[in-house]
């Protein structure tokens, strides 16, 4: 088949519109908390309210999942209580995130640093995520136990980002699940999920290529049927292969990613080089050559606009356009792509990326820990159930 998109030329560029994955429900909702109800009753079970819809976020941003709770009777021991908050990674997979009992609280692995209870009044449960980073995005469980009684409600988080397609300098149709993943989290990306993706092609996204999701599946969006992509007599929407044998079969991929701890810029030389020489020119200039990912966040979040192709990590070759004009590729915004050229004999300009300074850590709250009893281990003798 001919999977050339309309909306990807031959220079490849890829639709600014098309490839925005907003805050949802609403930008003026990201960052405030949501109010949360919780309706009593005279059961003597625990009853957890957590927000419906999503939060909002985006990399590098602190978010509260938020989590309420009341439980009957009034006076109960709160060193009884049991907060605990995992995400959930797969039907009836979990990874613990944090869990508290009384004073005693424990974070756990890429969570440690970063995830500290709200602590607004009696029954929140609400926990913080600081610097949130890709990997944070997904739907998370609240449980709260009260002795032999307990209740869980669900948060689903979402980051604001960009969803671009995918494949290596091997060419197309070359990925199985695995090195998908893989290579979505080299360009600085993770894979995108169906959500991400549906609401990319809701803005307008048009691939013809078939790419993995995180959760197994493969899909493509199109805005224009056509022939060469599924039939013209199709409708609109987003093409859903199922889900496919991670390991045997191979695809494109659909990556996501968010935005930047830093700046990409185009390094300004007197002459283009090759690939090893655009490397070295960028660790001279205190910066490392740009992955693709930084370079879709740094077009939709900086707004950078470069009528210069350049080299980056992954041996391509790439240019954003925000506002288009006849000269550089066509009429609408976009990344350009102009493939894998040769890396010892082509020449061209390359994209550096600079790292932010890191302040994350001055800018955290003072976390309560008068001793060592809120550490990252429970003391022995404490029960935490799983």
């Amino acid at each position: 088949n001919n999977r050339v998109s309309p909306l990807y030329s031959g220079t490849g560029h890829l639709c600014r519109a098309c490839t925005s994955v907003s805050a949802l429900p609403a930008d003026t909702e990201k960052g405030r908390r949501r109010v949360v109800h919780v309706l009593e009753d005279d059961t003597g079970a625990v009853i957890v309210q957590t927000a419906p819809g999503k939060v909002v976020t985006h990399r590098g941003g602190s978010i509260t999942l938020p989590c309420r709770f009341h439980h009957e009777p009034e006076d109960i021991d709160p060193a009884r209580i049991r907060i605990k908050w995992t995400k959930v990674t797969d039907a009836l997979q979990f990874d613990d995130v944090f869990v508290s009992l009384g004073r005693q609280q424990r974070v756990y692995g890429k969570y440690r640093g970063r995830v500290s209870l709200e602590e607004a009044g009696p029954g929140d449960a609400s926990v913080v995520i600081h610097n949130v980073t890709l990997d944070d995005y997904g739907r998370y469980e609240c449980e709260v136990t009260n002795d032999m009684e307990d209740d869980t409600g669900f948060v689903n988080l979402d980051l604001e980002g960009v969803v671009f397609p995918y494949y290596p300098h091997l060419g197309r149709y070359k990925l199985n699940y695995h090195q998908a993943e893989d290579a979505c989290k080299q360009q600085d990306a993770i894979l995108a999920s169906h959500s991400q993706l549906h609401k990319a092609w809701l803005e307008g996204l048009d691939w013809c290529n078939a790419g993995w999701l995180e959760d197994g599946s493969v899909q493509y969006p199109i805005s224009h049927p056509r022939d060469q992509c599924g039939r013209k007599d199709n409708p609109a929407g987003v093409r859903n292969y199922g889900y496919r044998h991670k390991e045997d079969e191979r695809y494109d991929a659909f990556c996501f990613t968010s935005k930047l701890n830093g700046n990409v810029y185009f390094l300004k030389r007197f002459k283009k080089v090759n690939y090893a020489e655009a490397t070295k020119a960028c660790v001279r200039d205190g910066s490392v050559i740009a992955k693709v990912g930084q370079l879709f966040a740094a077009w939709k979040f900086q707004l950078l606009d470069r009528c210069e192709a350049g080299w980056l990590e992954d041996g391509s070759i790439r240019y954003p356009i925000v506002n288009p004009r006849a000269r550089c590729g066509g009429d609408w915004p976009g990344v350009r792509h102009l493939g894998f050229p040769d890396k010892k004999f082509k020449l061209y300009g390359v994209y550096c990326f600079k790292k932010k300074e890191e302040e994350m850590m001055s800018k955290l709250p003072t976390t309560k820990s008068p001793t060592k009893k809120n550490s990252d281990s429970l003391p022995t003798n404490t029960t935490v159930s799983s």
